[in-house]
């Protein structure tokens, strides 16, 4: 039996957007398959009856179920879902030591485990799970698709190919050997030393407001939303970012390998100004290529939209999209 360790979590209401009151929420936790105990807020529909249809909900990179993973989850409970939005391992109000480290193979787990959790669920159809990965958690999400075969509708928004950002930079720019060697030099020499110190360092987090003009418009997207009107005092990138060498393993680890053999249903949705597009698109691409199934597979690029756009524009997310996608493949 996965035994779970006690949590310290937050009782009152720290998100950072309204609670509805169309929705019963409440904190719950889980172990994954390394042992460690992750933190979840269920929101379930008011007044719901029998066995529910069920997604978990994760990301964005760095963020906590506080922000918008949290929003979304609360949304499609209003929309008859019960949901669930969890902190990753090692980040928020989840287990794991040490603190702000990702992993794709540890994250994946934990979109495995929340799946695992779900299926157990007295009001929960175990044959009518989705989930919804944001940002670099979308990346995730189609690992996981590609593995659990008890996911059976997946939606990604806003992606991000951690993989690929980490070992080719933003815009595949130093997709090179050269790059590559000197970005690991310097990333094992801050392994020796945090090692010789005893101490993890941070690194990333964004810009405090404002943000100076001659930045790159997406660090400003990113300032505005972490910094601005979605600052949570848990969020990595509201604060000092990751663990300076948490993502590391993201450089030779292809996540996305085997997403042409994904059977079940796929909803892939981005900003069409988005600085990172590209990820979605190309992952789309690769998803259908040379792929039996690609009848129940579907990009969505929103018009004017940029990346943070779908972390908590309520004018643009496509949430009666979102919904009609469960519906017709949850079932």
């Amino acid at each position: 039996m996965m035994k779970t360790e006690k949590l310290n979590l937050t009782t009152e209401w720290d998100k950072t957007f309204e609670k509805s009151d169309k929705v019963d929420h409440s904190k719950v936790t889980f172990a994954n398959r390394y042992g460690i105990t992750l933190a979840a807020d269920m929101y379930v529909p008011k007044n719901a009856e029998g066995k529910l249809p069920a997604i978990a909900v994760a990301g964005p990179f760095g963020a906590v179920k506080e922000q918008c993973s949290g929003l979304y989850a609360q949304e499609m409970a209003e929309r008859g879902f019960l949901t669930i939005a969890f902190d990753p391992s090692f980040t928020g109000e989840s287990g794991g030591q040490p603190r702000y480290m990702a992993s794709p193979d540890i994250n994946t787990e934990d979109f495995m485990a929340a799946v695992d959790f779900l299926s157990v669920q007295d009001n929960v159809d175990p044959e009518k799970i989705g989930i919804i990965g944001i940002c670099g958690w979308g990346g995730m999400a189609l690992n996981t698709a590609a593995l659990d075969t008890r996911v059976k509708a997946t939606v990604t928004s806003t992606m991000y190919d951690m993989s690929r950002v980490n070992a080719n930079g933003y815009f595949d720019a130093d997709n090179n050997e050269e790059a590559r060697y000197n970005n690991k030099v310097a990333l094992n020499k801050a392994r020796t030393e945090n090692y010789r110190s005893g101490e993890y360092t941070r690194a990333g987090g964004c810009l405090p407001l404002p943000v100076p003009e001659d930045v790159p418009f997406y660090v400003k997207d990113y300032s505005e939303y972490y910094k601005g009107r979605a600052y949570h005092e848990r969020s990595l990138n509201s604060n000092e970012g990751w663990n300076t060498v948490g993502c590391m393993s993201f450089i030779n680890q292809p996540i996305l390998r085997y997403t042409n053999e994904i059977r079940s249903a796929v909803l892939m949705i981005h900003g069409e100004e988005a600085h990172s597009c590209y990820f979605s698109k190309d992952a789309y691409a690769d998803m259908t290529r040379n792929s039996k199934y690609t009848d129940n597979k579907e990009l969505m690029i929103i018009p004017g939209a940029v990346h943070t756009d779908l972390y908590d524009n309520m004018e643009v997310i496509p949430f009666d999209k979102m919904q009609d996608f469960f519906a017709k493949n949850l079932k």
